[in-house]
């Protein structure tokens, strides 16, 4: 089974799916497949720094993400162009992992944690998808408090994304992440508890 986690900034992704790798799921997390594939020495860099030039790199070779950042933010053709290099490397890296795990143990439940799951036309590609949702007022708030950002800056950022509410459409299940640890941990139970059932039959 593949379960595709999702949501939104400062929504509490990486908590939410830290807890289910503690309870079992066998994690492939698409933000650190996409720092692999643009590893100095990468084909995915030697692209990246074709089509953006040279100074999106910092001294030691590595990718400097907040200037590629800033280059292609508020920018759609600029972030195609990024798309266009990286998704494809990252889509086939994660086939690749996902395909190990199963290999190793088939009853294995694989969490894609993707921030563009449903964007990026990733959810028809597992068999359900889970949603971190939070208000978006909890979410201005934590991003604020998280990168001290502006109220302006900060609901910016989360305009350029897909809204939590939209996405709600899309998901097999909802995690609501506004309230304490044990309100988000308990919840998390309940939703492994039917990957479990769903992968057995029960």
């Amino acid at each position: 089974m593949i379960a595709g986690l999702t949501g939104g900034i400062a929504s509490g992704k990486s908590t939410v799916s830290r807890m289910f790798v503690a309870l079992g799921a066998r994690l492939v997390d698409a933000d650190q497949v996409a720092r692999e594939v643009v590893e100095p020495g990468t084909e995915g860099l030697k692209e990246l720094t074709a089509a953006f030039g040279k100074d999106i790199l910092q001294a030691d070779g590595q990718l400097d993400r907040k200037k590629l950042g800033a280059r292609v933010f508020g920018r759609p053709d600029q972030l195609a162009k990024l798309n266009a290099i990286v998704h494809p490397r990252v889509r086939a890296r994660m086939a690749e992992l996902t395909r190990e795990i199963l290999e190793g143990d088939p009853r294995a439940v694989v969490l894609w944690d993707v921030p563009l799951l449903i964007e990026g036309g990733l959810v028809e590609r597992v068999d359900v998808c889970i949603l971190v949702w939070v208000p978006e007022e909890v979410q201005l708030r934590r991003l604020m408090s998280r990168n001290g950002l502006s109220a302006e800056e900060a609901m910016a950022r989360i305009r350029s994304q897909m809204p939590l509410d939209e996405k709600r459409r899309y998901a097999d299940y909802v995690i609501d992440n506004s309230g304490d640890l044990d309100w988000t941990r308990q919840q998390v139970e309940r939703v492994w508890q039917a990957l479990c059932d769903r992968r057995t039959g029960a």
